[in-house]
This record gives C-alpha cells, sequence and structure tokens, in this order.
C-alpha cells in the first residue's frame, strides 16, 4: 500500500514558502504522487476546507506563474516524485491551452488534472497533453455510464481520476458498492486509476488501494496542515505515515 498514497496541497498555502514546505513534508512522509492544487477564484469540486486555502493564498496575491516554480522546485528535489498539476479550466484557458501545457513540462509535472474541460469539451487540453508527453487526467464519477466511459477511454489516457462520489469534496465518503463496482469496471480497462474524494482514513485508503494506483486525499491535507505551526509539519509527516502503514 506504500506506493499507492497521492497527496493534494495547495500551492501558496499557508504561503508560498510554507506549501513548498508541505510538499516536501508530504513526500517525507511516504506519498507517492504529488497533486499540488492551482488555487482559482471559481472552484467546481472543491471542498470547504480545499476552497478557504485557496481564497486565503489568492487574497495574499498568489500568481500561476509561481506554481511553476514550485513545481520546478519540487521535481528537481533529490528523491522526488512526481507532480500531477490540478486547477480549473479558466486558468488553463486564460494562459493558452498549448502555452499552459507547455509550461507544465518544462516546470517538470507528470500530468494535469483539469475537471471541468472534460473528453470532448476539453478546448485541446488531451491533444496539447499528448504532443507534450504529458499525462491528461480525465474525471469520472461512480455510476457513469458504459457509453460515458467508452468515450472517455477512447482517447486511451494513461491515467483516470474516478472521484469516489457526486457532488463536491471535503466530507467523510461512505465506501459502497456504487462507487467500488465502478473502480473494478475502470480497473479492467487497462488504464491506471486514481481515486479520491472524501478519503481521510487508513481504513478507507486501505480498502481502496487494492481497486485502484494511486488512492488521493486532499482535505484531511489541508486540515492536518491547518494544525502544524509555521514550519513545522512532522504532524503532517506522521499523518502520511499513518495512511500509509
Amino acid at each position: 500500500m506504500a506506493d499507492t498514497l497521492m497527496t493534494h496541497f495547495i500551492a501558496g498555502y499557508p504561503s508560498v514558502e510554507e506549501s513548498l514546505k508541505v510538499g516536501k513534508a508530504l513526500v517525507a512522509g511516504g506519498a507517492s504522487y504529488l497533486e499540488m492544487q492551482i488555487p482559482y477564484s471559481d472552484p467546481t469540486a472543491d471542498g470547504p476546507v480545499i476552497a478557504a486555502a485557496c481564497d486565503e493564498a489568492l487574497a495574499a496575491g498568489f500568481k500561476v506563474d509561481r506554481a511553476f516554480d514550485m513545481c520546478r522546485e519540487l521535481t528537481s528535489l533529490e528523491g522526488a516524485v512526481p507532480v500531477f498539476l490540478m486547477s480549473y479550466g479558466g486558468i488553463v484557458y486564460n494562459a493558452g491551452v498549448e502555452a499552459f501545457v507547455a509550461r507544465a513540462k518544462e516546470a517538470g509535472a507528470s500530468g494535469l488534472i483539469i475537471p471541468d474541460l472534460a473528453p470532448g469539451a476539453d478546448e485541446g487540453l488531451a491533444e496539447a497533453c499528448k504532443k507534450a508527453g504529458l499525462f491528461c487526467v480525465p474525471v469520472l464519477i461512480p455510476g457513469v455510464t458504459d457509453g460515458r466511459m467508452e468515450e472517455v477511454l477512447a482517447d486511451k489516457p494513461e491515467w483516470v481520476y474516478l472521484a469516489l462520489r457526486r457532488g463536491i469534496t471535503g466530507t467523510l465518503t461512505e465506501l459502497g458498492p456504487e462507487n467500488m463496482d465502478t473502480l473494478d469496471k475502470l480497473k479492467a480497462q487497462n488504464v491506471k486509476i486514481m481515486a479520491g474524494f472524501g478519503i481521510q482514513q487508513r481504513s478507507q485508503v486501505e480498502s481502496v488501494a487494492p481497486h485502484c494506483d494511486a488512492v488521493i486525499v486532499g482535505s484531511q491535507v489541508i486540515r492536518t496542515v491547518n494544525e502544524c505551526p509555521a514550519g513545522d509539519y512532522s504532524k503532517l509527516e506522521a499523518f502520511v505515515q499513518e495512511l500509509i502503514g
């Protein structure tokens, strides 16, 4: 299970310098992947904990350019893990899809997760990622129809993100037949799966990990960051260690 954890954090929160320390602490704790969110003022999937952190980063003046700098720094560290940049379509479209993808690639990102640029209406994101050698990660939800799953997988993505419930993230997700069955249907399609939304506890990670390639923990990471004194993220490292066992 130790190689299946992806941890989500916010670029620029609690500050640029502190968020870099957060990213390093997550890796030190044992995370195998980082999902670094570029804060955006009009999110569609963020729960209240993540939304509040993004608002604070934006209020402090965080800019998209700094996210690329942070990605570059994190991916250049000894022992670096793959970094997936997550944000929303407005940021990508404003920068220009191809320009944004090129900058992400230059900064060392492994892939992009842009939930509101969905396959079939993605403004050319998947094609630009393919040309640049970046993973473009589409997002699906439990109970997705077979037809829609086929449409998404027709682009042959390397990774697919399954949000383990509908709506926004932030509260504990109950794992049951619908989300687990959808995971298993995806698993049979020869695609790598990252699965998240409401994963907060080791028991959930243990339940989901056999059905996917990366279990994502986000809001609970931010809650733990909020409990850490500035500059000391030992509690965050311990939380990651607890999640992976």
